[in-house]
């Protein structure tokens, strides 16, 4: 699939968010949450917790946006918010984006 200049920055942009509220997760799942709970650094999970929610937020407004200026099918979009909530998902969404519709970083 061939896409035009703005659906490619559309593209590009999803693809940084995702790949951004990937590594939020985790970081909060391996760093923030063993330090909470094998050293008792509660405060990790807070600092990183709540830069996770903002991304996950962001993460979420972005596909529906996105989802329309891709012309993504219902299962795509429902792939796309459903990554968002499993660990590596982003990721794995982001393969699948990267060959489906050739858009690099």
């Amino acid at each position: 699939m061939s896409l035009t200049p703005q659906q490619h920055t559309w593209a590009k942009r999803f693809r940084w968010i995702s790949l951004i509220e990937g590594i939020s997760t985790l970081v909060l799942f391996f760093i923030a949450m063993p330090l909470k709970y094998m050293w008792d650094y509660p405060l990790a999970v807070t600092y990183v917790g709540s830069i996770h929610g903002a991304l996950f937020i962001i993460y979420i407004i972005t596909v529906f946006p996105t989802a329309r200026k891709l012309k993504w099918t219902f299962s795509r979009t429902f792939f796309a918010l459903v990554a968002a909530v499993i660990p590596f998902g982003p990721f794995i969404f982001d393969r699948n984006l990267k060959k489906s519709q050739h858009v690099d970083l």
